[in-house]
């Protein structure tokens, strides 16, 4: 069929369903024939593109595809026109979404990414990002929408793309009030709410309003939570966005719900279902939110079998649409409703299959990607306040507080890792004992990062301090680049080898520039070891080396000392041998008790641990560590020997 014919058909129906006007169809369709008579170019292009929107904007809550933007994909494929076919699909994706069709709608917003990024338009890349990150947040990939959105906000702040940055904002702000994570979701959403009221954008002010509420009714907030909710409504009642309305409603439905006025719950619920269920509001999972808040609301007055029937649609949309999220409520209200009826086995049943949801949300991989990222968008934020800064102070003040506010940054990621760990050893303890042990064990390696953190960002502050700020700025590059490798490497329960080693070179010539270069240093590995193929866990003959500097070498006062470090395998055996021609360890505790009696060695504490730990995992002897006095021909100490033993581990 000709594409005129199509639209011709497209009139048609609209003019059957009666759902647009007459003047609204005129507005559509008008200058049609001046259009179809361009010849295929980028202008012709555009124009399809201007009426695409149009007909978004009159026809598609009927149902109806739009014609007009399956030409302008059309002839932006036949004339190469990368611009158009990013617009287009980003609309075509767009439309998708907006009818809970998120996977195809993700897929449109990845192609439009790839034209866009074929001709570096940051503006549509940023559109395109933030497209995508909503996709994924629909689809309840939080991690992955919050990093497409960090990389909007970005690229938005390059061009200082407001409307952008704006949206990008506001979308981490939901990712963090997905998670939980109610201050920072209201700091988020704050910012945004300020940017969209300077730019008189009522769609994004009632949105972010909306936002405001949610984050209040999180954190117990009723009141407050209301008066935000009221406020979204009015701007949404004001600019006719059904959507909106809708979700507005359910708001503030289930939020009287926990006031206990169940009268007043009841009617903005009731209004909030008839408005997601007349087609007013296309995306279905409106109305699978609306059946559940009045299933609960029903169970919750006794109404069990009533509320049973809510819940269910609530369900069957969820299956058919794939709402996660949806799922695991539904199901968790479903057990709570059959739990209330009595009937004891169907509630267990719909709790487990509630937990199940629950458990495919949320697992270790993914609590561990989110601190990172968030660690990163903090940084970033850290980033955006010391720009601003450098116009007011001097470039060496504003140096100290990016230190610092890196500091706090890594601190703060360092929180978050471990706590992720350990909620995910809490959350998974019924499982087996060696899969325990092996989680134990991940969480002693996560307690070694941040102690050698620390112990890295003093030694920082002290160079800083005592060298100048071109060698300080130096040193922190290489620092940088060595957390860089410990972030990536602390993400694996084994290494490669010469990854391990890599991060040890650049930790020893590190600690070689703070000391003035008193001690040299050797790395030998044997010649039959492939260090690609041997792994290591990681970080965990750095605490040696670190002992033997600072409690044996930097109290040397005579001759340059010397620290060599050889790497052999015996079998299935991997010995790792650290020597020094310090002081030894009788005259560094005489020197460590006269300077600090409080003091333990938290590195050497924790990788005993995890020693420990993979001895008792692999149920074997060969995980051990010996440390032996080195003296001289007249029995003076001479230095300390540590021999690290562990069991090999293969990459094949």
């Amino acid at each position: 069929m000709s594409f005129k014919g199509l639209i011709f058909i497209v009139i048609l129906l609209s003019g059957m369903w009666m759902h647009a006007s007459a003047q609204d169809s005129t507005l559509v369709f008008r200058t049609l024939d001046s259009v179809l008579s361009m010849r295929d170019d980028t202008v012709k292009v555009n124009r399809l593109m201007a009426k695409s929107r149009n007909f978004f904007r009159y026809f598609d809550r009927q149902g109806l595809e739009n014609p007009f933007l399956g030409e302008a994909i059309a002839i932006s494929h036949k004339i190469r026109y990368s611009k158009g076919l990013s617009e287009a699909y980003n609309e075509l994706g767009t439309a998708k979404r907006n009818k809970s069709q998120y996977i195809l709608a993700a897929d449109y917003h990845e192609r439009a990414l790839r034209y866009a990024e074929e001709i570096q338009n940051d503006r549509l890349m940023a559109i395109s990002l933030n497209n995508m990150g909503v996709d994924y947040r629909r689809r309840d990939m939080l991690q992955k929408a919050f990093e497409v959105h960090f990389r909007a906000l970005k690229t938005a702040e390059k061009i200082n793309d407001i409307r952008n940055i704006t949206i990008a904002i506001n979308s981490i702000g939901n990712i963090q009030l997905s998670a939980g994570k109610y201050e920072d979701a209201i700091e988020e959403f704050t910012k945004s709410l300020k940017l969209e009221q300077e730019s008189n954008n009522d769609l994004g002010v009632a949105i972010n309003l909306g936002n405001l509420g949610f984050a209040y009714e999180g954190l117990g907030q009723l009141d407050k939570a209301i008066e935000y909710y009221n406020n979204s409504l009015a701007v949404n009642q004001k600019i006719g966005d059904n959507k909106g309305i809708a979700i507005c409603y359910t708001c503030l439905g289930t939020a009287y719900q926990k006031k206990k006025n169940y009268p007043l719950a009841m009617q903005y619920l009731q209004k909030a279902l008839e408005a997601n269920d007349n087609n007013r509001v296309a995306d279905k999972i409106h109305l699978a939110e609306s059946y559940l808040a009045i299933g609960r609301l029903l169970n919750e007055e006794g109404k069990l079998e009533e509320g049973r029937k809510y819940v269910r649609q609530s369900i069957d949309l969820g299956k058919s649409w794939g709402f996660k999220s949806i799922l695991q409520e539904a199901y968790k209200a479903m057990g709570e409703n059959f739990h209330r009826a009595g009937m004891y086995d169907s509630s267990i049943s719909s709790t487990n299959i509630s937990l199940l949801y629950k458990d495919s949300l949320l697992d270790e991989k993914s609590i561990t990607e989110f601190a990172q990222m968030q660690a990163m968008y903090d940084v970033h934020q850290k980033d955006n306040q010391i720009k601003l800064l450098q116009q007011e102070h001097d470039i060496n003040q504003l140096r100290i507080r990016r230190n610092l506010a890196l500091a706090i940054a890594l601190a703060g990621f360092l929180f978050m890792l471990i706590v992720g760990g350990f909620f995910y050893i809490r959350h998974r303890n019924l499982q087996a004992n060696r899969q325990t042990l092996q989680l134990e064990l991940r969480s002693l390696r996560s307690q070694m990062n941040p102690h050698f953190i620390f112990n890295s960002l003093s030694s920082i502050h002290r160079y800083i301090w005592s060298n100048n700020q071109e060698e300080a700025s130096d040193y922190l590059t290489k620092f940088s680049k060595l957390m860089r490798m410990i972030l990536d490497n602390s993400q694996h329960t084994f290494i490669p080898l010469n990854k391990e080693l890599e991060s040890l070179r650049l930790y020893l010539d590190l600690e070689v520039l703070r000391c003035n270069n008193i001690f040299d240093y050797r790395i030998q590995l044997a010649d039959d070891i492939n260090d690609e193929e041997v792994l290591i866990p990681p970080m965990i003959i750095q605490p040696y080396v670190e002992n033997a500097i600072w409690h044996g070498l930097v109290h040397r006062k005579e001759k340059k000392g010397r620290l060599d470090i050889a790497v052999s395998l015996n079998g299935r055996v991997l010995e790792v041998t650290v020597t020094d021609n310090g002081i030894g360890r009788k005259m560094a505790m005489e020197i460590k008790e006269k300077k600090d009696r409080t003091h333990h060695s938290m590195g050497m504490k924790v990788t005993e641990g995890r020693i420990a730990l993979i001895r008792k995992i692999n149920n074997t002897k060969d995980a051990n560590v010996e440390v032996r006095d080195l003296e001289d021909q007249v029995g003076q100490a001479a230095g300390t020997q540590v021999r690290i033993i562990l069991p090999a581990e293969f990459l094949f």
